[in-house]
């Protein structure tokens, strides 16, 4: 489905990045691999080459912080020079949150719009005029059942959520009929460090897991589940396999008994 494309994935550093990564590999695509930690970059890389026998000049370590929002053209001529082309863009990177939106520092909240939604949205535009001068490509964004529905503890992380759900099905409507297929990826709990990685309400980090994420679905599982629906050409690629991904479609039903079990949901 993917040989020799070139696929270039944020977050690639751990959780769906990285499965995303390896699974990838396996189709032998051409990879970027982007997140802030080059030595995890790294060791990415490796498994790519020795679980999935990629060799290593189809592999393009690319260091990426999306917030430094100024840096998107910059890093994608950098991907254009080395691979000449980007045939994927999958917009992984994020960071989520666990804390009441009455404790939370207004920094907070700035810091999960630029890494959430600013983030992609830079490096989207930086990329898009490369795949509309060649006609075709294929843009995806990691999203969430939290960008359908708003829980407890994570008002900006649900409210970054649903502002990428809404710029990628506004920018598809736009670029469809150019070739550029656009799709979002619609995850529930999987077992990734996101729980972990989360600001609490100064900024400072979670550190600790939570019980939905740790017996949600594993990494590869949702690697695979994405991958099958970017090759069939998927607009919207729910992930998951727990009661979270009833949520959406309850929404649309009865509204109100949801706004309920969100707000007795600890």
């Amino acid at each position: 489905m993917f040989t020799h494309q070139v696929v270039w994935i944020t977050g690639a550093s751990s959780g769906i990045g990285e499965s995303l990564a390896l699974a990838f590999a396996g189709q032998q695509a051409r990879l970027v691999l982007s997140a802030r930690r080059r030595d995890e970059l790294d060791r990415v890389a490796k498994r790519c080459e020795q679980e999935a026998g990629l060799s290593r000049t189809a592999i393009m370590i690319l260091p990426l912080d999306v917030a430094e929002l100024e840096t998107a053209p910059v890093k994608t001529d950098e991907v254009l020079k080395h691979f000449g082309q980007i045939d994927v863009l999958i917009n992984n990177a994020g960071v989520s949150q666990r804390s009441l939106c009455r404790d939370t520092d207004l920094t907070v909240y700035q810091r999960l719009m630029d890494v959430d939604v600013m983030g992609q949205i830079a490096l989207t535009k930086a990329v898009l005029p490369h795949m509309l001068e060649r006609g075709r490509g294929h843009i995806a964004v990691t999203s969430s059942v939290a960008g359908k529905v708003g829980v407890r503890l994570r008002s900006g992380y649900c409210a970054a959520k649903h502002a990428v759900m809404g710029f990628f099905d506004a920018l598809r409507a736009e670029v469809e009929d150019e070739g550029i297929k656009v799709a979002t990826i619609v995850p529930g709990f999987i077992a990734t460090p996101v729980a972990e990685n989360s600001l609490t309400a100064d900024g400072s980090s979670f550190g600790q897991a939570d019980e939905d994420n740790a017996g949600g679905m594993a990494p590869d599982k949702a690697a695979e589940v994405i991958i099958n629906g970017l090759g069939r050409g998927k607009r919207e690629i729910p992930v998951g396999e727990g009661k979270e991904m009833m949520a959406p479609w309850l929404k649309r039903v009865s509204p109100e008994l949801v706004f309920r079990m969100t707000k007795n949901r600890k």
